[in-house]
């Protein structure tokens, strides 16, 4: 969906596709003419945020009919891309995932090959009156095993990868950005940890990914992320899970096996939800859990979620007389995982992603 700011940009909003098990191409046609084109049927929302495996980013590079093919699929379905998502490598579905999720790291070349065939192929499948295309990333890596050596590999890889970008551009004239999504637990946590070691990298083709959620969790500040100085390539709206003081045991149903729930409280994290109910975090504290929930919906009392962080989080940086960011990406990739999961996710989908339409449109912008 292209929406029309009030100072003449364009913005625009899709759902990501890593909601969806498909690690293959023939896997990836079959959910775009299932759940995508059903979510296009519902809502006429045609805008998708792809999530590539790196198997399927290497069958597309290395079978150029196979990337004419899928563009032509997208738009015979109607469907269009304009941003990626990079961060997870492959095996997003596996039975668990947890820590593995953050392999390979920034530096690790895998990572930097990867992301530099993702925007090759975001080259070729943008429409041909969009220019620019995002893609989102991992925060460099995980905390553990951080090293002086391993932080002058991962720069390495981020001066190879802004390169890359640059001749790319020079080549299709197409201009693919690259967007560092903090997360707790990670290197780049926060975004004043992002200022920090992101401050000396080609801000023409790197800059941040804000998730909404990821936010919440760490009990930011809305506004911290349009004060970092950085470019803020793509916004991922998205919702955290919250217990209030003493209600906390309600959230053990959200404890499960295949995506890692970093929890925290004002004075308290644990990296992962069954840590923090084993006794991980102040019981006295409200917590909040890395657990992305339909942005639309309440989990049952009582628990609630961070959509008022989510809609103050869209004033700011969506809210003043310019866009601070031209991408918006619905990323509730946990519908599968969900306590009771609904059978019809296209339509879990379209509520969604009508919610966010409604709250564009009550910032002054307008559908185009």
């Amino acid at each position: 969906m292209r929406l029309r700011h009030p100072d003449g940009s364009t913005v625009h909003l899709s759902y990501c596709t890593n909601v969806h098990a498909a690690e293959d191409l023939p896997g990836i046609h079959g959910q775009l003419s299932g759940v995508a084109a059903r979510v296009r049927h519902l809502l006429g929302v045609e805008r998708l945020g792809l999530w590539l495996s790196q198997h399927a980013a290497a069958d597309l590079l290395a079978h150029p009919g196979e990337l004419a093919g899928l563009r032509e699929r997208l738009t015979a379905l109607g469907l269009e891309v304009v941003t990626l998502n990079g961060f997870p490598y492959r095996g997003f579905h596996d039975e668990i995932v947890k820590y593995r999720v953050y392999q390979p790291d920034w530096a690790d070349a895998e990572r930097l090959q990867y992301t530099l065939g993702l925007a090759e192929i975001l080259a070729a499948l943008l429409p041909d009156d969009v220019t620019e295309g995002t893609i989102s990333t991992l925060p460099l890596a995980w905390r553990t095993g951080w090293t002086r050596d391993k932080a002058a590999a991962v720069m390495a890889n981020l001066d190879a990868v802004a390169q890359g970008l640059r001749a790319l551009a020079g080549r299709t004239g197409k201009v693919i950005r690259v967007g560092f999504e903090p997360e707790p637990g990670c290197i780049i946590e926060t975004t004043p940890q992002a200022t920090a070691l992101l401050s000396n990298v080609d801000h023409d083709y790197l800059g941040l990914c804000l998730d909404a959620c990821h936010m919440a969790v760490g009990f930011e500040e809305p506004g911290a992320g349009a004060r970092t100085g950085l470019p803020i390539v793509k916004l991922q709206a998205s919702c955290a899970l919250e217990a209030p003081p003493g209600a906390q045991r309600a959230l053990a149903a959200f404890d499960e096996a295949r995506f890692l729930h970093q929890t925290r409280s004002a004075t308290g994290y644990a990296d992962d939800l069954g840590e923090a109910l084993a006794g991980g975090l102040p019981a006295d504290e409200s917590w909040r859990v890395h657990f992305h929930v339909p942005l639309h919906d309440a989990p049952p009392p009582p628990l609630t979620t961070s959509a008022p962080y989510l809609r103050d989080l869209l004033n700011v940086l969506l809210g003043g007389e310019r866009p601070l960011t031209s991408h918006v990406e619905v990323e509730t990739y946990t519908w599968n995982v969900l306590p009771g999961a609904p059978a019809d996710v296209a339509a879990g989908i379209a509520a969604e992603l009508d919610w966010m339409r409604g709250r564009l449109t009550s910032l002054g912008m307008k559908e185009q």
